[in-house]
């Protein structure tokens, strides 16, 4: 079986369920539309799809053995799209800049070709169709619905953009290929008064700005100078009127660091520092955390072998690139916690000007030539992971 042949075939199929996906795009855990398509697509190539949480899942091959999970997150961003494709999403606000909706595509078209031969398998390959990875909220709820009873190992792959050309495909076999991300909300707790009396309020702005600058110091005389750690308050909001101290402020950021041990710490301290610096100034503060996601960390022995099985494929100009690492973040790194997991990027990109703008910019552009490589990847690794691990 040439799956990559059958792939070649199936390219105008993989188009048409990307082009779907990216004009009608979703955000969030909630997706109907999407989760409706991926099931309509699954029982028509005879599969037996079903919810799982926000998602979807269904399976093939045997019992008893084995089984590999095949994931695809399917999610857009709150954005607008300026593009200037011909299935631009027509709302203004949700856009597949990050390329989720390649991945779902892809996905369904190796769910087509695994049906076609599976005889082949020896032993299960699960599909996972995950809403919500931008939030970092989609494949916990998929495992706190059982995603991953029965599982051994898990693939998935993600497309990129940029001036890098189709067919290049980059892994990490040897330490951390995206940080983790630790997502917070701090509310800080004053005494609002008249801004002419300040001496009889608890201003929570002023407790703010030092929890600002007492957090940046936590990276610049905490962190671990050999390890990569990056604190980021993206939102700083409080008040609505400049004469009238308000009784609460509200600071928003990221942690995102490249060692288990060092994000291990930085959320603590992050945590001591927040709540004594309210205290030092008479308030109080208490943090949500957002999102909490571990570093992602790939099986080293089984990334290898998909490489090897990839290379087996008879893909014009596939092209290695090993040691990848990126200070993005990927809710898949909840799932590599748990099995050994192998995530890999698929260059999408053009090398003209339709490359110029990245990832979640609304102008951004990827490739479909790299529609059949996903598929025959996907698929190919599922049988040959399978045959090698009975």
């Amino acid at each position: 079986m040439d799956f990559y042949e059958r792939a070649l075939e199936l390219r105008e199929e993989t188009v048409t369920h990307r082009r779907w996906l990216h004009r009608n795009a979703e955000v969030g855990l909630h997706m109907p539309k999407g989760q409706t398509y991926i099931i309509e697509q699954l029982k028509a190539y005879g599969l037996d799809p079903h919810p799982c949480g926000h998602g979807v899942t269904a399976e093939l091959g045997g019992g008893g053995c084995r089984t590999l999970l095949l994931r695809a997150d399917m999610d857009a961003l709150p954005m607008p799209e300026e593009s200037g494709e011909s299935f631009a999403c027509p709302t203004g606000t949700e856009a597949h800049t990050c390329g989720h909706d390649f991945h779902a595509a892809m996905l369904l078209t190796a769910a087509k070709i695994l049906k076609e031969n599976e005889a082949m398998l020896s032993g299960r390959v699960r599909f996972m169709f995950q809403s919500a990875e931008e939030t970092f909220e989609g494949a916990k709820d998929m495992m706190a619905n059982g995603i991953l009873e029965g599982v051994d190992a898990a693939l998935a792959y993600h497309v990129g953009s940029g001036r890098i050309p189709v067919g290049t495909f980059m892994y990490n076999s040897g330490g951390t290929m995206m940080y983790s991300v630790d997502g917070f909300r701090i509310t800080v707790h004053g005494r609002g008064a008249h801004g002419a009396y300040p001496h009889s309020s608890i201003d929570p702005i002023n407790i703010g700005v030092h929890i600002y600058l007492a957090l940046e110091s936590l990276i610049a005389r905490e962190a671990d100078p050999s390890k990569a750690c990056v604190l980021t308050i993206g939102n700083f909001s409080a008040g609505s009127a400049p004469n009238i101290i308000p009784d609460t402020a509200v600071l928003q950021g990221t942690l995102r660091t490249n060692d288990g041990g060092s994000r291990e710490k930085l959320v603590r301290r992050l945590k001591e520092a927040v709540q004594k610096t309210a205290e030092v100034f008479g308030g109080s503060a208490e943090i949500e955390m957002i999102s909490e996601v571990p570093p992602l960390v790939c099986d080293s022995v089984m990334t290898d072998e998909m490489v090897g099985y990839m290379q087996e494929l008879p893909i014009p100009g596939l092209t290695p690139v090993s040691g990848t690492s990126a200070s993005a973040s990927e809710d898949f790194a909840s799932i590599a916690e748990k099995v050994p997991s192998v995530f890999m990027y698929l260059l999408a990109g053009y090398m003209d000007e339709r490359g110029a703008a990245p990832a979640h910019n609304p102008k951004v552009r990827f490739n479909e030539d790299v529609c059949p490589i996903g598929p025959a990847c996907l698929a190919y690794c599922a049988v040959r992971w399978l045959e090698e691990h009975p």
